[in-house]
C-alpha cells in the first residue's frame, strides 16, 4: 500500500470507530505525540488513548486532505464532535457539540505508521464547550 493509501485507511477506520484497524496500521513502536501533551509509546498506549477518547468524545472527521511524500504524510481536517463525558482538567461534559480544524503528521516505516502527531487549538475547543 502507498503512504497515502495507509493514511486514508487510518482515517476511514477512525471514522468507522474501528480501533483495531487503526492499531493494525501502526508499528509496534509507534510514537503518539498528543496535542499539548506527552508522547505515548507503543500500540498498547495508543489503544488506551483511543479507549479514553471513545469514552469522553464522539468524533467524525470531515474535509480530510492528505499530503504524502515518501515515508511522511500530513493531513488537515475538521473534527465534528460531541463531548460526552468529563475529561480530567477540562470543562464538564454536557453533550456539547464542537467543530474544530485540526491536522496530523505521520511517519512510516516498512508500510506501518511509526509516528502520529496531532495538533488543534485547545483554547478554541474549550471556548466552544464552555
Amino acid at each position: 500500500m502507498s503512504t497515502k493509501a495507509i493514511i486514508t485507511a487510518y482515517f476511514e477506520a477512525f471514522n468507522a470507530g474501528d480501533t483495531q484497524t487503526m492499531l493494525d496500521l501502526l508499528a509496534g513502536d509507534v510514537e503518539h505525540h498528543v496535542n499539548q501533551g506527552g508522547i505515548r509509546e507503543g500500540k498498547e498506549a495508543f489503544a488506551e488513548f483511543c479507549a479514553h477518547m471513545d469514552r469522553c468524545y464522539s468524533e467524525n472527521l470531515t474535509d480530510i486532505v492528505i499530503f504524502a511524500e515518501g515515508d511522511r504524510a500530513a493531513a488537515e481536517f475538521v473534527v465534528n464532535g460531541t463531548y460526552k463525558a468529563d475529561d480530567e482538567g477540562l470543562p464538564p461534559a454536557k453533550g456539547q457539540a464542537y467543530r474544530l480544524p485540526a491536522g496530523t503528521f505521520f511517519a512510516l516505516r516498512d508500510g506501518k505508521i511509526t509516528r502520529v502527531t496531532t495538533y488543534y487549538n485547545l483554547e478554541d475547543w474549550i471556548e466552544q464547550v464552555s
